[in-house]
């Protein structure tokens, strides 16, 4: 049975391109984010037939930049396309690109052949550093001074103390605590155990491996110069070697479970997709796979009393009981794994009859979660997590893993991310 949509018109998710994916400090270091993001924007317009062009596109970084503030006109005026080419940008942590996609759908929703380009990157390699407030003051201070006597006196007020760097940190602004160290806490809070988490990680380079063997990326990366696969995927790991390692973010108390091993690394990568209309799809080559989006939800839950990643645990009943579907009634499962401890919290409240009516405010049963059809060619703890390319990667990767399968197929594509938000997408193979 075909499931009715949130909009009035059919919209579809086309799959697109991306970058290999690279620890920081790697192969894709001397990339910025517009470098990474280029190519892949690039080659999106120049696959579109007859010299044809989309009618507006999304990309987004999470990690700032002072020398740009639309990165996506800029990354389209590098790749060549018309200047007339209508761009934003967008963000939403770790769900940066997803909630692009959701946000070119709503513009879409009508009957005509209309087409969005939408995108997302981060390069972890190139962050910009700042100088603290009292010192970029000072300086602005310094330069409008119109004397000297001013222009000394300015210095002579700064405090040794005021001349210093502002370095970014991969931390939650109102907490203090980086996403790592809020998942220790969840993963106590649910009582995980460190072989499970790092079983997920294991399963997750098995299946990318597997995965990039197959051919199965092939069609979905493109090189960037000599760089041509991901290059975080381990074919050599074993849940042996996982367990040697030393925890991460609690290093002290003898509990800590997250590891190097069973989080997802700091990566740099951009990565692209297409969000169409129905006459919309006709603008694309044939082979292109594409699939429809049914539905999307959104969460954002209280992270000082919630684990900071637990939004798509509220998320998920909310929009399968929208459509009165279970768990069982889904083909295919993209988690993004920030952590193995934040994926199982996932499936343990999703589980969980009195989480899903007290927190969620769902109260039915969705019966067992299928595991066995989660994440089939890896997930971000093997492939990697450039924060703002993230969700272009999911949907591109689901798209072409459910356009493969019967018509009638359904796909959930999950994200968490930083600030206590989720963002869930029902898919449906046409």
């Amino acid at each position: 049975m075909t499931l009715a949509s949130r909009y009035r018109q059919p919209v579809w998710l086309a799959a697109g391109v991306r970058t290999p994916f690279a620890k920081v400090d790697g192969a894709l270091a001397s990339y910025d984010a517009i470098q990474l993001s280029v190519p892949v924007a690039r080659h999106m317009l120049e696959s579109l037939p007859h010299g044809g062009r989309p009618d507006f596109a999304v990309w987004g970084t999470v990690v700032p930049n002072l020398t740009w503030s639309n990165i996506a006109r800029e990354i389209l005026m590098d790749a060549g396309a018309p200047a007339t080419l209508p761009a934003f940008s967008t963000i939403m942590a770790c769900s940066t690109s997803m909630i692009g996609m959701i946000e070119a759908a709503g513009m879409l929703d009508d009957d005509s052949a209309r087409l969005a380009l939408v995108g997302g990157v981060d390069s972890l390699s190139r962050i910009q550093l700042g100088l603290n407030q009292r010192l970029s003051d000072g300086i602005r201070h310094f330069q409008k001074a119109r004397s000297l006597g001013e222009k000394v006196s300015q210095v002579l007020s700064l405090k040794l103390g005021d001349i210093s760097l502002y370095i970014p940190g991969i931390v939650n602004r109102t907490s203090g605590l980086s996403m790592g160290e809020h998942t220790e806490i969840t993963a106590k809070d649910w009582q995980l155990q460190r072989e499970d988490q790092d079983r997920i990680a294991y399963d997750s380079h098995r299946r990318a491996v597997e995965g990039w063997n197959s051919g199965f990326f092939d069609d979905l990366v493109i090189p960037i110069g000599e760089f041509k696969r991901d290059s975080i995927p381990r074919a050599d790991t074993s849940p042996e070697k996982l367990a040697k390692l030393p925890p991460s973010f609690d290093r002290t108390s003898g509990h800590g479970t997250l590891t190097a091993g069973n989080s997802s690394p700091l990566t740099d990568g951009a990565a692209s997709l297409w969000v169409a209309t129905q006459r919309g799809l006709e603008r694309l080559p044939e082979q292109v796979p594409r699939v429809r989006l049914v539905d999307w939800e959104i969460a954002a839950i209280d992270f000082r009393t919630e684990g900071l990643l637990m939004a798509p645990a509220y998320a998920i009943p909310r929009l399968l009981a929208r459509h009165g579907l279970r768990y069982e009634d889904i083909g295919l499962w993209e988690i993004h794994e920030a952590f193995a401890a934040q994926v199982l919290a996932h499936i343990a409240a999703l589980q969980n009859r009195d989480f899903l009516s007290r927190k969620a405010g769902v109260d039915r049963d969705f019966g067992a979660f299928p595991r066995e059809r989660m994440n089939p060619h890896g997930g971000s703890l093997a492939i990697g997590h450039p924060f703002g390319a993230t969700g272009a990667r999911i949907l591109s990767q689901t798209v072409k893993e459910l356009a493969q399968q019967a018509p009638g197929t359904r796909a959930i594509v999950s994200i968490c991310a930083d600030g206590g938000q989720g963002t869930v997408a029902l898919l449906e193979a046409g």
